[in-house]
């Protein structure tokens, strides 16, 4: 392995995907099943501490640098569901058209008209020289959740999410 290979904490093909479409050719990118590692329990209360939790594991099996992130919509109505249990808010094993099902519906449970929402993200870093230290990154995208879907791409919430100064779902 070379100094530009990350190992991403992570076997969500899309996450993989749009890591690698950012990122271009210059970096070697490898997802833990790469290295037989199964999924990682993310037991934090937070998305900080769930990106952390993923790239040490993965780091210390390989010993490569690594990222690991957790992200997941924040919704206002519902005080801040389902946050760190986005992709299993409907269960373990949940399905992206379950999770959105069940959003819509605890939505429309709280007969509110308060919409906004936010994606967040955490990037955790660990690099291969020095595996002690931890970066962390940041970033929160604001919008309002849509009544039904819009759109034909995407994961997630995506077809749900609208960015209000584009008009557009995610």
């Amino acid at each position: 392995m070379n100094k530009n290979t990350l190992v991403l904490a992570s076997n969500n093909e899309h996450k993989i995907l749009e890591i690698k479409d950012m990122l271009g050719h210059t970096y070697q990118i490898l997802k833990q099943a790469d290295f037989n590692i199964g999924p990682i329990p993310e037991t934090g209360k937070s998305f900080k501490e769930n990106a952390i939790i993923k790239a040490r594991e993965v780091h210390n099996i390989t010993g490569l640098t690594t990222i690991g992130d957790d992200s997941g919509l924040v919704v206002e109505a519902l005080d801040g569901e389902p946050g760190v249990f986005s992709a299993r808010y409907s269960g373990e094993d949940a399905t992206d058209e379950e999770n959105n099902r069940k959003l819509l519906r605890k939505l429309e449970e709280k007969k509110t008209t308060n919409r906004k929402a936010r994606f967040e993200c955490v990037i955790a870093l660990i690099e291969h020289e020095d595996p002690k230290k931890v970066y962390t990154f940041s970033g929160t995208w604001k919008g309002e959740l849509l009544l039904k879907h819009k759109g034909s791409r995407g994961f997630g919430y995506d077809q749900l999410f609208l960015d209000p100064n584009t008009g557009k779902t995610s």
